[in-house]
């Protein structure tokens, strides 16, 4: 019976040891997976093993014969345009920054921090990639929108993968509501899909060019928000912790004042 009692005792401490360290274990196999994938992409697209692929791909999105003219109606292309602009460096720029500057204002340096190194070191890392595989993009017959630099991995992918996952998981983790942070995260990962696909159908990537862009801002935002967590810990305050007021004024001050406005109304 003793056992049993100290089981029971010792029972939710294990539980609650086994919660927390299952979020970095399982963070450390998606990482590892993530860069295995890119790696395998990497190889074949190197040794020339996936232009079947790609090109049988790119040409179904387009008409028979036709290969200037996109599959589908008129105003599909204006859409695709529209949303490939989600991932250009322009537009996250721009919502990097106005996060940027909210998140600021409210004192919040480390979730800054980890948006800012987010989107800095994606847009690095895009630009030495391409530097390093240098492929040439799909025929230019094939181009509905404009295009620059190598195309290997794609940036558009990789970025808006960078930071709408790492805007997604910050809202995430400030949401007090299951079902806010299960939207955070999903509207995140829709975004960074749609801005990869759209870059298919506009023929400006070839698809293991997007394939590579999300597997590498993926890893890349999680290696941002698991370095986050850590400071978290190592800090022993939560990234959610609010700043201290600086001028609060004590309780029986609050009581005074309250008394002189009712007395004054």
């Amino acid at each position: 019976m003793q056992s049993l009692d100290f089981i029971k005792h010792r029972t939710p401490g294990v539980l609650a040891l086994a919660r927390r360290e299952i979020g970095p274990i399982l963070a450390v196999l998606a990482l590892g997976a993530l860069l295995l994938s890119f790696r395998a992409i990497a190889d074949e697209v190197g040794e020339g093993g996936t232009h079947a692929f790609d090109t049988a791909i790119l040409y179904a999105l387009r008409v028979p014969g036709h290969p200037q003219t996109p599959i589908g109606p008129w105003w599909l292309t204006t859409a695709a345009t529209d949303v490939t602009s989600l991932g250009s460096i322009t537009v996250l720029s721009i919502i990097v920054l106005l996060v940027f500057g909210l998140i600021a204002s409210l004192r919040r340096v480390r979730e800054a921090s980890v948006l800012l190194v987010a989107s800095v070191g994606g847009m690095l890392l895009t630009a030495l990639l391409k530097d390093v595989f240098q492929r040439d993009r799909p025929p230019l017959v094939l181009h509905l929108a404009p295009a620059v630099n190598a195309s290997f991995p794609s940036g558009h992918a990789t970025l808006s993968a960078t930071v709408y996952l790492t805007l997604g998981a910050l809202i995430a983790h400030f949401a007090g509501r299951r079902r806010v942070r299960i939207y955070a995260l999903s509207a995140a990962v829709i975004l960074a899909l749609i801005v990869g696909f759209s870059r298919v159908y506009l023929g400006v990537h070839w698809p293991t060019d997007v394939l590579a862009g999300w597997c590498v801002g993926s890893a890349w935002a999680l290696v941002c928000w698991s370095g986050a967590l850590l400071w978290e810990r190592i800090a022993h305050s939560k990234l959610t912790t609010a700043p201290k007021a600086e001028h609060a004024l004590p309780a029986t001050a609050h009581g005074a004042d309250a008394g002189v406005l009712s007395e004054g109304a």
